[in-house]
């Protein structure tokens, strides 16, 4: 059995040229990404814009990303520019393209360091972490292969294909972009974005649940390569929904996510 490859081939990086291979594609359709390693790679590009004043590292505080309609697997162009610039606080904007279409969007805050290490409040509770929680067995009857084959989930209560909230460990078995080592971050969004898969309360054999958008808020930047979500979903009455996730890491509370959700029957 050949090895799995990693989310994206890098074809020209430069041009911000990649291949998403068949380890990205989700679930619910066979020719589409999973919005996780899209996610990623979008943030990846926010990452790697070059800081305004190199004696300041800016990070990451806030991301939010559009989903504009389906990722498809294949040949994708990444951009990347800044929208407010600034030394301390700046903006930025990332987006990837598919057959000359654009088809997710992220734009992140970056906020410069400051120390409020002695007046750190409302972080959550520590959680049992990955080596107390329980490997899932099997991928669920009728969740198709590709992303979710590549993702080593651990539950901690729920599991996928069990209906209700979810508490689950995840950390990806393949890298991002080939070649290269992830950055914590990059997996946080790869995890986070499943927060809908993990505390999915209808059958995906009969229901759609898909989210367009993903939302993250950080209080600090996230270390390691495990990422504990702690997820919960509400199906409002006219076919819309909403998942709340709070984000952990091997250091603890680490951030939120936030996913609106359209709903309906296949």
């Amino acid at each position: 059995m050949s090895e799995p490859e990693p989310f994206y081939l890098p074809r020209d990086p430069d041009k911000g040229l990649y291949h998403a291979t068949y380890s990205t594609t989700g679930p619910w359709f066979a020719d589409a990404q999973h919005a996780g390693p899209p996610s990623a790679l979008l943030v990846r590009a926010l990452e790697q814009w070059p800081q305004p004043d190199p004696a300041v590292a800016l990070s990451l505080a806030r991301v939010t990303l559009e989903v504009l309609g389906p990722i498809p697997a294949g040949d994708v162009e990444v951009r990347a520019q800044v929208l407010r610039p600034g030394r301390r606080i700046e903006l930025l904007q990332a987006e990837m393209l598919a057959g000359g279409r654009m088809v997710l969007q992220a734009r992140g805050w970056r906020f410069a360091p400051a120390d409020t290490a002695e007046v750190v409040v409302g972080t959550a509770p520590v959680i049992a972490g990955p080596e107390d929680a329980v490997p899932q067995q099997a991928r669920p009857q009728g969740w198709l292969p590709g992303f979710m084959d590549m993702i080593e989930w651990r539950w901690l209560s729920g599991a996928l294909g069990e209906p209700g909230p979810g508490r689950a460990w995840v950390r990806q078995r393949v890298p991002l972009v080939e070649g290269e080592e992830p950055s914590p971050l990059q997996r946080l969004v790869v995890a986070a974005d499943s927060a809908n898969g993990i505390a999915a309360p209808l059958d995906l054999r009969s229901w759609l649940f898909v989210n367009t958008e993903l939302s993250l808020h950080l209080h600090r930047a996230p270390v390691g390569e495990w990422t504990g979500v702690d997820a919960a979903t509400v199906i409002g009455p006219s076919g819309a929904g909403t998942v709340s996730a709070v984000l952990h890491d091997a250091a603890g509370h680490t951030g939120r996510a936030t996913q609106a959700l359209t709903v309906r029957r296949r």
